[in-house]
């Protein structure tokens, strides 16, 4: 097995244990998905609709963390907040609530420890993978961990995987492939071709 194989593989087990160890469940996870393509596609400049500016710039902080920008993009340009923020709007409202109380209190908790520090997202890297280490098993962690995956590998039009990078990301293309006999019942989906090829 290639290493990057490994990588693929690691991810996508750790996205499976995330995704059971939550209060999510997976009929609310698969509205994800299932959306009807009728919704926005999130273009350059939308603005926020549940977080405000100071606290989308914690909480992309937090994801930058948990998917790192390096050799390859990472959460920040997915736009992995404007995922987050918009499933908690919407399809996922019902954590609204709570993300916003766990994340009050991840900002207090910060403040109390950082009195000289204006916001978590004003640390450096290295001081925010610091801070993160004490607080990875709070609430407000693991529902940002499992949102940022999902705003990750989720389709564009919900607002992150930006470009599809978190795609490229795990090599996956977004197209029908199909060898026969499969394909046949999907003859009439909008745009697909039974040899892979997308229908104008």
């Amino acid at each position: 097995m290639k290493p990057d194989d490994h990588s693929r593989r690691s991810l996508l087990q750790a996205l499976v244990a995330i995704v059971a160890a939550l209060p999510v469940s997976w009929a609310a996870t698969a509205l994800v998905e299932h959306e009807p393509q009728t919704t926005t596609q999130r273009p350059d400049g939308e603005k926020l609709t549940m977080l405000n500016a100071a606290d989308a710039a914690d909480v992309e902080a937090v994801a930058a963390q948990i998917i790192p920008s390096d050799d390859t993009p990472g959460a920040r340009e997915a736009g992995v907040v404007y995922f987050i923020d918009r499933v908690l709007a919407t399809f996922l409202s019902q954590l609204a609530s709570d993300y916003r109380v766990q994340l009050a209190a991840f900002q207090t908790t910060f403040r109390e420890r950082h009195p000289d520090v204006p916001s978590f997202a004003s640390l450096t890297p290295a001081r925010q993978v610091e801070y993160l280490t004490t607080v990875d098993q709070t609430p407000f962690f693991n529902t940002t961990r499992l949102l940022t995956l999902l705003g990750m590998f989720s389709r564009p039009e919900y607002g992150g995987n930006r470009n599809g990078v978190g795609w490229k990301l795990i090599g996956f293309e977004d197209r029908h492939v199909f060898q026969p006999p499969f394909g046949y019942y999907d003859r009439d989906y909008p745009g697909f071709a039974a040899d892979g090829s997308q229908r104008p």
